[in-house]
């Protein structure tokens, strides 16, 4: 048998792994997450938030097995996708594969991690693709070949990043499953993992929710949608419950946590210190360029311009240092997309761009996320129906947007007496008037 190394971890207890794996995790990629924290500038909020994507990564694997034992165990396999279960022997490599793919689905993160990534890598480029390269690398090849049983790259690859991020890639139905486990909307241990994790270090309860009941009862289900007999991750009807609580634990850490406005414009001011820090305003996306850059090499230039006046990043690099933000003075609620304006906070901000230097101004927008994921949950007569007929809570979350306007302090009181003045007219007339 394999010896097997312990981490003692503050929301799993214990997390085991065997002798090879630990040369996955003693890697120049995987130890790079040590450097990389889990919710960028979050600490300047809620200041236990420091934890890094390394340790995020050993809980994704800890709970991907688990809900891998639990799905593949015999009494728990319906009897119509018993067809897609593989042998013993098949069922052994499948759970390294699944163990590695989730402890390296992060890799490919930047400094900061999801702080904008799309301003701050080449066109077509995403920290997903970044881990495919990483993965398939000759460094993690010569790991992967070296492991009992050898792992096939291109397996670990599709199961870490799944089918939304590799459209190039051909996946079966049990690999499409597989790679639900670590990164699916619904069950993914990922999306398990940062809850807890994030709301235990952030020190709320928002993100809490009874993940050993759900993971006990989550199942590989048939499911007749559109048409469609292919199986998908659902649940047994006892963990409806708990189901729940995941949905409303992520709709009210985004709220209260990851969309907090504060946070949101410290995310902004990183992105300006980057995009002019950075050679050409850009990540590199090679492999020694991307594993040279970590949250420490970012830190310490902020502290050097934030200290040099001359440098062209000065003035993000002090706001960050010195908690000098700009201040939030719009946010959007339902009552103003009354006048069937899609995005009032842009209606605003362009008309104030004409009123006031644009310099002083930041908008901040992201789309309506849908809350409530649909998946088959196995009823208590033997029949299987969707979630979503079967629960009000999943049916009537809300969608989670952001629509804000930033300032700078110099011009908070003239921006607030413009926007009192004029946004209803702007916004019942959908920012195409013209202002006296």
């Amino acid at each position: 048998m394999k010896h097997s190394h312990e981490f003692r971890d503050p929301i799993h207890t214990f997390i085991t792994v065997r002798s090879d794996e630990r040369k996955v995790i003693n890697s120049r990629p995987f130890q790079r997450l040590r450097h990389i924290h889990q919710l960028a500038l979050t600490y300047f909020v809620y200041p236990g938030a420091t934890h890094k994507r390394f340790e995020h990564s050993l809980g994704v694997m800890h709970l991907a097995s688990q809900i891998f034992d639990i799905i593949t165990s015999q009494g728990n396999i319906h009897s119509n996708i018993q067809y897609l279960i593989p042998d013993e022997d098949s069922l052994r490599y499948w759970r390294s594969v699944i163990r590695m793919a989730a402890l390296c689905h992060d890799i490919g993160h930047l400094p900061f991690s999801h702080a904008a990534e799309h301003k701050l890598l080449p066109v077509d480029w995403d920290h997903e693709r970044i881990t495919k390269e990483l993965i398939l690398s000759d460094e993690m090849k010569h790991i992967w070949q070296n492991m009992t049983p050898p792992l096939r790259p291109e397996d670990v690859v599709r199961l870490a990043i799944g089918v939304k991020k590799a459209p190039d890639l051909r996946f079966s139905i049990w690999e499409t499953i597989l790679s639900e486990v670590i990164v699916g909307d619904s069950f993914g241990a990922d999306r398990m993992d940062y809850l807890l994790r994030d709301s235990y270090r952030a020190g709320v309860q928002y993100g809490r929710f009874d993940h050993n009941r759900l993971i006990n009862s989550i199942r590989i289900l048939p499911t007749s949608e559109k048409g469609s007999a292919e199986p998908a991750l659902g649940i047994e009807q006892g963990g409806k419950e708990a189901a729940e609580s995941l949905i409303l634990a992520r709709y009210f850490i985004y709220k209260q946590v990851y969309f907090h406005h504060i946070r949101r414009v410290y995310d902004i001011h990183l992105i300006d210190f980057l995009q002019q820090w950075l050679p050409e305003g850009r990540f590199r996306t090679d492999n020694d360029g991307h594993l040279m850059n970590s949250d420490a090499e970012v830190i310490a230039a902020i502290r050097q311009c934030a200290a040099d006046p001359a440098l062209p990043a000065h003035d993000p690099a002090s706001r960050i240092q010195n908690r000098n933000h700009f201040r939030r003075v719009f946010s959007s609620v339902p009552g103003d997309k009354e006048g069937a304006i899609i995005q009032p906070g842009k209606a605003l901000y362009d008309r104030a761009c004409a009123q006031f230097d644009p310099a002083k101004l930041r908008y901040d927008y992201v789309p309506p996320k849908v809350s409530s994921p649909d998946f088959p949950v196995l009823l208590y007569d033997g029949t299987v129906a969707s979630c979503l007929s079967l629960s009000q809570v999943m049916e009537n979350i809300p969608t989670m947007e952001v629509d804000s306007i930033y300032c700078c302090n110099a011009i908070l009181p003239d921006v607030r007496q413009w926007l009192e003045q004029n946004k209803n007219q702007i916004l019942a007339l959908g920012g195409q008037e013209k202002l006296i």
